[in-house]
């Protein structure tokens, strides 16, 4: 019995939970789908958080550039840009048999700095949050300094006296605890046994504790958080249940909506927008996607992209069931190269509140995204993590969508070919190269001479 059902009677009730069972790929798209006006009021967060979160960001930025150089650049905004891939989308629309029209476009939050991840988003800006909390209230800061002053023996002593821990699968315990250790927090990243080794090295390398676990993601978590809660002076970082981890995320939207106003890119009802999005356990992708829906309403429709044997939010948003069922319980294996997405249990949080707001889940196999890897380097020289490859196949599974969402929303043939797709591209600039090179070896092999 499968949460007092058989598994045959959910077959019967849930048809697409055997092919997922089964591992195949499979695409669902929303039929709860609901205007912006309406659903967006199920998140309980408004746009004036998100503009809270964006300026707190701006004052923060003084101090970032003093202590990441990299960003220097940008005037210490952490933000990726983004970049047409012309050559891949004609590749992928031949194997597909896709009409042309529409534009290839990724986000490049792969090579976003400090920890090369979508993580640097929210992870870092949760950390900032609490430090500026903490500093207010103890007289460390007042109202309009310049925040470059944390940047002191001083502030880091202050800190020192508190603790950050969160439970991970890599990257975002990368932008915890690069960020906390700066600040001077003692910085604890319980990791799971998916988690790269290269990223518990470096997140050593930097004075991070971490804690290593023989199970998956969502024991990571629960034990990370079992420890804070008895200890009064250590701030957990909460992935499935964090308002202030999805406002950072939220933030990328107005920020993508002045990069594609750069690009000469419109996007109203005539020209829609289509993010693809990794999920796992849907904190990122929930937050960026509630921030697009706040700029671009029903003009933008967001797709969450899963491996096939972790396919959490799906499961969870399709059976209504959301974190109350985890992938185990059907029987499958949460064990897959897309390092990122390894989790078995969604966020209930992201799950219900955006639940009205997606248009659609997909997931994707290893094998193929390991081939759309070595695809898109040859093709466009760009290189990112397995798991970042999971939007990729969106425009394909929206194109050729046979359920009836895109009459059901209103998408024409003429509004599709002026369409923008746009891959967030989530990981990898932070890889080593020789654990690319054997990424990219893999999907060569997938990939015709």
């Amino acid at each position: 019995m499968i949460l007092g059902k058989t598994l045959e009677n959910w077959y019967a009730s849930h048809p697409l939970i055997r092919d997922l069972v089964e591992l195949k790929e499979t695409s669902w798209f929303n039929p709860a789908i609901a205007p912006a006006s309406e659903a967006l009021g199920d998140v309980c967060l408004t746009a004036q958080d998100v503009a809270d979160a964006s300026a707190r960001l701006s004052r923060y930025a003084s101090y970032i550039m003093r202590v990441f150089p990299e960003t220097a650049a940008n005037g210490g905004i952490i933000e990726s840009g983004i970049r047409p891939l012309p050559a891949l989308q004609a590749l992928l629309a031949q194997e597909h048999g896709l009409q042309p029209g529409g534009a290839l476009w990724l986000k490049t939050d792969s090579h976003l700095p400090i920890s090369g991840s979508i993580k640097a988003r929210g992870g870092i800006y949760e950390v900032l949050k609490q430090a500026e909390d903490l500093a207010l209230a103890g007289g460390l800061l007042q109202a309009g300094d310049d925040y470059a002053v944390l940047d002191s023996d001083k502030a880091r002593a202050f800190f020192g006296q508190y603790k950050i821990a969160v439970g991970s699968t890599g990257n975002l315990g990368l932008s915890i605890g690069i960020m906390s250790a700066r600040l001077g927090f003692q910085a604890t990243v319980h990791m799971s046994a998916d988690a790269r080794q290269w990223k518990k090295d470096k997140l050593r390398s930097h004075g991070v504790t971490v804690v290593e676990y023989a199970s998956d993601y969502s024991v990571a978590v629960a034990e990370g958080r079992k420890q804070a809660e008895s200890d009064p002076a250590c701030h957990f970082v909460d992935d499935e249940n964090s308002t202030n981890l999805f406002l950072g995320y939220a933030v990328a939207a107005e920020r993508l909506k002045g990069q594609l106003t750069a690009a000469n890119i419109v996007v109203d009802a005539e020209h829609p927008l289509f993010v693809y999005l990794p999920c796992g356990v849907g904190g990122g992708p929930g937050g960026v996607a509630f921030g697009l829906k706040l700029t671009f309403g029903d003009a933008v429709h967001c797709i969450f992209a899963e491996p096939t044997h972790s396919p959490c939010m799906l499961l969870g948003v399709y059976t209504g069931l959301h974190d109350a069922v985890s992938v185990q319980d059907f029987g499958i294996d949460n064990v897959t190269a897309a390092d990122g997405l390894a989790v078995g249990r969604p966020s209930g949080f992201v799950g219900k509140a955006m639940q009205r707001l997606l248009d659609g889940y997909y997931t994707v196999s290893d094998e193929e995204l390991y081939r759309l890897l070595a695809l898109m380097e040859r093709s466009e020289g760009i290189r990112l993590e397995p798991s970042a490859l999971a939007g990729v196949p969106g425009m394909a599974r929206v194109l050729g969508e046979q359920q009836g969402y895109r009459a059901r929303v209103g998408l024409s043939a003429e509004r599709l070919a002026h369409a923008t797709h746009l891959v967030w591209g989530t990981g990898g600039g932070m890889v080593p190269s020789a654990e690319m090179e054997a990424y990219l070896a893999k999907g060569r092999q997938l990939l015709p001479d």
